[in-house]
């Protein structure tokens, strides 16, 4: 019986070795592997801080932070000439106190253009505050 134990040993000892065999020791080659498998990776490009520009909207509809503000900021978001929007600062958070928007866009932006897409899902009386 214990020569079937030392046979179950010896071979554990077998397949642990040649398991640590296989595994590369050089750790230069796993940081090859994750530098070549970053630089493949497609690079996505955002455009230049300089080409972009930041207005303020007032529109004094938008009532509540989870209904009005969420669409506004999906209906802007939609063109192509606008990169972000912004709830303006409020002094509570979770009720809109403060009802601006800051729109951040490229230099093709037309704000008449975004005024009229606010009028369009109800949002009337949009202006520009700067």
């Amino acid at each position: 019986m214990r020569s079937v134990v030392y046979g179950v040993a010896i071979l554990a000892a077998a397949g642990i070795m040649y398991v640590v065999a296989q595994t590369p020791s050089d750790p230069a080659t796993n940081q090859e592997t994750a530098v070549a498998t970053s630089v493949t990776q497609p690079a996505t490009v955002e455009p230049s801080a300089e080409q972009l520009t930041k207005v303020t909207l007032s529109v004094p509809d938008m009532m509540c932070p989870h209904g009005c503000y969420p669409s506004i900021k999906e209906r802007l978001e939609s063109s192509d000439d606008i990169v972000s929007v912004e709830l303006g600062p409020q002094k509570v958070e979770g009720e809109i106190d403060n009802r601006q928007i800051i729109v951040t866009h490229k230099e093709s932006f037309n704000v008449d253009d975004a005024i009229a897409q606010l009028e369009t899902i109800g949002f009337k009386n949009a202006s520009v505050v700067q």
